[in-house]
């Protein structure tokens, strides 16, 4: 993935009220496609320097006492949008589309029941929020390469193999929606699922790019 475009007009550093919070302000990141708020950090200035110059969101980590782009380790990036401060230049409001979950846990976000678009809830942990966790844990397989993963299995046997996996799965969830019950046509789906994430993640992409298509063609 490459790295994306610096933001242009960036929020100047200096309209903002510092000293209230002796040098930090707090970061709120809402999701700028489903608008679920994702998680709660602090900025220092050279963080919103750093956020707006490179495009990927950076805090000022106050355990590490240093700066602190998100994603860094995981890969799990926040990719910027837009910020914007407050009515009293206290606060920050940070506008990013996720690459990956956000929260340490594998969620998309650290607030399980945060709300969407319009208001609906947020799939709870363990139903479509568990998607998030399988994207992760299968980038994590493309990554460390385990023995006697299956899914290492499919990476080391590459993507003209896995391809080939993802057109079976296919036609055995196509075979299952017209001839089989629903219990087969729910295992065959899961089968198709989980065979599409590996693919997209042997192309170096993950299941949040794909959901990122499917919000764009929702707007329109």
């Amino acid at each position: 993935m490459s790295s994306p475009s610096p933001i242009a007009g960036p929020l100047s550093t200096e309209s903002l009220d510092w000293d209230k919070g002796e040098g930090l302000l707090p970061a709120i990141v809402q999701d700028a496609d489903s608008l679920r708020v994702l998680m709660v950090g602090y900025m220092d200035r050279d963080a919103l320097r750093a956020t707006q110059n490179t495009g990927l969101v950076t805090f000022y980590s106050r355990s590490k006492q240093r700066l602190w782009t998100k994603g860094e380790t995981s890969g799990h990036v926040l990719e910027l949008a837009g910020v914007q401060a407050d009515c009293d230049s206290d606060a920050l409001l940070v506008l990013a589309r996720p690459r990956g979950p956000t929260c340490h846990l594998q969620r998309a976000s650290c607030f399980p029941a945060a709300p969407a678009i319009a208001g609906e809830a947020a799939p709870p942990a363990g139903d479509i929020g568990f998607l998030s966790e399988l994207d992760a844990l299968i980038a994590r397989r493309a990554r460390e390469r385990p023995e006697g993963s299956y899914t290492t299995g499919l990476f080391e046997a590459g993507v003209r193999r896995i391809a080939q996996k993802v057109g079976e799965e296919g036609v055995e969830t196509a075979l299952a929606g017209v001839a089989q019950n629903d219990a087969q046509l729910l295992g065959e789906s899961a089968d198709l699922i989980y065979h599409l994430v590996v693919l997209l993640h042997s192309r170096g992409l993950s299941l949040a790019d794909a959901v990122q298509v499917l919000a764009q063609r929702h707007r329109r």
